[in-house]
């Protein structure tokens, strides 16, 4: 099928870069994912993901590792799930 028609957004120039970065990355252009955000919103008939407020908790969470607190490392997966298996 032809594509003729067009789709015409304005967004933070900032914002822009860095998605296509991220796009570029995983091979894809600006157009393959907005068509695929597109199919993807026909086919579930809505938007292909949850949108909500987030609650305090995860909030403070976000917060906290955007500024690099709290975070954990592990060295291999088999380490990861033994912390886990520990704290359980």
């Amino acid at each position: 099928m032809a594509k003729t028609a067009m789709i015409r957004a304005r967004t933070e120039p900032s914002l822009k870069e860095e998605v296509e970065s991220i796009l570029e990355k995983l091979g894809m252009t600006s157009t393959e994912a907005i068509n695929m955000f597109y199919r993807q919103v026909k086919l579930r008939k809505g938007l292909p993901f949850d949108v909500k407020i987030p609650n305090k908790v995860t909030t403070d969470t976000f917060k906290k590792t955007d500024e690099g607190k709290e975070l954990n490392s592990y060295d291999s997966l088999d380490d990861f799930f033994a912390k886990m298996e520990s704290h359980a």
